[in-house]
């Protein structure tokens, strides 16, 4: 879904790596402040938001992360 999201330029894994790669990086405090809010924690890196869950990870936990990153890009697009 985030394919599609205004501003995405790429979002692409490797394993259990997921990557969102945003045209231009801004709002990175926000960015960290939302997924805190969301009980997950995100580091956004130059211009990618990216997870490398651990391979013990419950499905449940990585839907949380995953609906995380979508939801946030999705805010961070409309801002």
């Amino acid at each position: 879904p985030c394919r599609e999201i205004e501003g995405v330029v790429d979002v692409r894994t490797l394993g259990a790596i997921g990557v969102i790669e945003l045209a231009a990086m801004r709002d990175i405090a926000w960015l960290k402040q939302r997924f805190i809010e969301q009980g997950v924690w995100l580091r956004p890196f130059g211009d990618i938001i990216y997870t490398t869950p651990p391979l013990t990870i419950t499905e449940a936990e990585l839907t949380r992360i995953t609906d995380a990153m979508v939801a946030t890009t999705r805010e961070w697009a409309a801002r």
